[in-house]
């Protein structure tokens, strides 16, 4: 199947949290992602189009261990998206201006190689790993 923004289905990510209040205030208010339905156990928010849930756990969230990609430790696991890289860059000076503490800073990773990208992680409050990442051409997005 070949990526076309236009015709793309919207995924589903239910993810564990600490704290539905800070989950609300990172991805609602920090993330700009609006809250959909919600209970005292979960909230859902739409992640730039997509359905990501967070849900109340009381115990450990999440173990991680990393990988190394282009000579840096990517958080494993971890989700996000891929943005227009307009909307990228505005995103990643908003962080910075708030003082995001980054797992990997902004950056732009292969540069001159196929694959070239635009990509930042940080931890939600809960620990929970995310990239943001953008492609100068959308159409390298699966490119070998």
């Amino acid at each position: 199947m070949s990526y076309q923004t236009n015709t793309l289905p919207p995924f589903h990510l239910a993810f564990p949290v600490h704290d539905l209040a800070e989950a609300r205030s990172f991805y609602g208010q920090l993330l700009g992602c609006p809250e959909g339905r919600s209970s005292s156990e979960w909230v859902d928010f739409n992640f730039y189009g997509h359905q990501i849930v967070a849900h109340l756990s009381h115990g450990e969230v999440r173990r991680q261990t990393t990988n190394v990609v282009d000579e840096h430790q990517v958080p494993v696991p971890h989700f996000g998206v891929v943005l227009p890289m307009t909307q990228w860059q505005e995103l990643s000076e908003k962080l910075q201006a708030v003082g995001v503490k980054f797992v990997i800073k902004p950056s732009v990773r292969f540069q001159g190689e196929v694959g070239e990208q635009a990509t930042m992680f940080f931890l939600d409050p809960s620990g929970n790993a995310i990239e943001i990442k953008a492609f100068a051409k959308i159409e390298s997005l699966f490119a070998k």
